[in-house]
């Protein structure tokens, strides 16, 4: 299979849409959440596509089919993030994810940038696994959350230990 990475272009926003709502999907398997990215989850590539902090978006591709997303932002820090990484379920452990994340970390070298940040959500260890294998084994930042309602039925999973505490995720 011959993979082409590419910009994006606006012919392409059907299938990212797609591609979008797929990720969402994902997301919403992992936390047993229905409700995640509302009723139209493709619609929030659209909003993406507006972010200031958007310094590049790449498609990839293979016989002219739209199969991977991947974008580069950098906020007002400087600091650069891959932001998303998503590959059609059916093209996934082929190679398209690595070849994606490979043009974004050279596009990032172009650009002068120090570091390159991915933040895969804590429950996807899939994606953590991919993104530590691609050489992202630097932990910079940690968000720690807490569930403000008594009600949640968020079935928080544990066995995550990090400066020796003890954390769900």
């Amino acid at each position: 299979m011959e993979i082409k990475i590419r910009p994006y272009e606006p012919s392409d926003l059907e299938a990212c849409r797609r591609l979008w709502t797929e990720l969402t999907e994902r997301h919403r398997q992992i936390y047993e959440d229905p409700s995640i990215g509302g009723e139209n989850p493709g619609e929030f590539f659209d909003t993406y596509l507006q972010d200031p902090n958007l310094r590049g978006v790449w498609v990839a591709e293979t016989d002219h089919k739209v199969i991977g997303l991947t974008g580069l932002m950098v906020n007002l820090f400087g600091e650069t993030d891959v932001e998303p990484a998503v590959v059609l379920s059916d093209f996934r452990s082929r190679g398209v994810g690595r070849k994606m994340v490979d043009h974004v970390i050279a596009e990032a070298r172009k650009k002068k940038m120090k570091r390159l940040s991915a933040r895969p959500v804590a429950r996807n260890i899939e994606a953590i696994s991919f993104f530590v294998r691609a050489g992202f084994d630097i932990v910079g930042h940690i968000d720690l959350s807490q569930d403000l309602d008594p009600d949640s039925d968020i079935d928080r999973k544990s066995g995550l230990v990090i400066h020796g505490n003890s954390l769900k995720f």
